[in-house]
């Protein structure tokens, strides 16, 4: 079964590389890599993966277009699995293996652990896998990954997008992600729903670890204002529910939004300033969001 992994991204090409690093020491190579450039052109100077070939598409769009993104990345793809890998992750050596091991027999997604790093966990030349695991942190609001095989999860909302598997005739047949949500959140959220409602099983996966590499955050995600409030709409108006309720929350209590679970909208009582989106910034030693 050919595999294809799937990334995507608009700046973070340090992070790009490290994940290359990290797939040309996989026990069992991909297949191909497909990046997709979401409004720039294709670096020049990433890793060489040898005999993997590495494809390159592009989509423009402001905000990111993360959905589009996604679906060019599958449009090109040439394996019959999609390993969807965000940029900012390293895969650990057995990630690809396990996810193609156990992908075999099923229609599924499958999802993989995980662990954040602090900033500076990643040096130069190859991948010390030893150091990431030591340094590495779990993210408190996801449930224990099984020690071997795979673990049904009931919760299709569990859908990580970070690192996760399905067969490609699959994800084609859902029609990928839903582009009208454009920048940050949702997107993910919806096309859970779509294979729940496909009845679609998803399994957390053994062995197939990634490590998120550091960036800054904010907290709230003030940042991303707009773009989650407006996916959030457009979730609630296809679904009929709310997501991203966390963030949801975070605004209210910090009064910039009227707003309950119960609530059928969302109002504004005032968009965060430039001061408190930077104030909202938070250093190395934040590793969540």
């Amino acid at each position: 079964m050919a595999v294809s992994v799937l990334t995507l991204l608009r700046g973070r090409h340090a992070h790009l590389r490290n994940l290359l690093k990290g797939l040309a020491q996989q026990t069992r190579r991909p297949d191909e890599v497909v990046v997709c450039w979401m409004g720039e052109e294709p670096a020049r100077d990433l890793p060489d993966l040898g005999p993997v070939p590495v494809r390159h598409v592009r989509v423009d769009g402001d905000p990111m277009p993360l959905a589009a993104a996604r679906n060019r990345a599958a449009d090109a793809a040439r394996g019959e699995t999609l390993v969807f890998l965000d940029v900012d992750c390293i895969p650990s050596a057995t990630l690809v293996e396990r996810y193609e091991a156990e992908m075999h027999g099923r229609d599924a997604l499958l999802l993989g652990e995980v662990l954040y790093l602090p900033a500076g966990a990643v040096g130069q030349g190859a991948i010390d896998y030893a150091r990431l695991d030591g340094l590495g942190r779990v993210h408190p609001a996801k449930p224990p990954i099984p020690v071997e095989g795979v673990r049904e999860e009931r919760d299709h909302g569990e859908l990580w997008g970070l690192s996760f598997a399905l067969r490609r005739a699959r994800y084609l047949a859902l029609g990928g992600m839903d582009e009208r949500f454009t920048g940050y959140g949702a997107e993910e959220t919806d096309f859970a729903a779509r294979l729940g409602e496909a009845g679609v099983p998803v399994f957390w996966t053994a062995g197939a670890r990634a490590y998120h590499q550091h960036h800054p955050v904010h907290v709230p995600p003030l940042h991303q204002f707009d773009a989650i409030l407006a996916n959030a709409r457009r979730f609630r108006a296809k679904h009929g529910r709310w997501c991203m309720d966390y963030w949801l929350g975070q605004f209210r209590d910090a009064a910039f939004v009227r707003w309950s679970p119960e609530a059928g909208a969302i109002e504004v009582l005032r968009r965060p300033s430039e001061a408190e989106v930077t104030a909202s910034r938070r250093g190395g030693e934040q590793l969540f969001s």
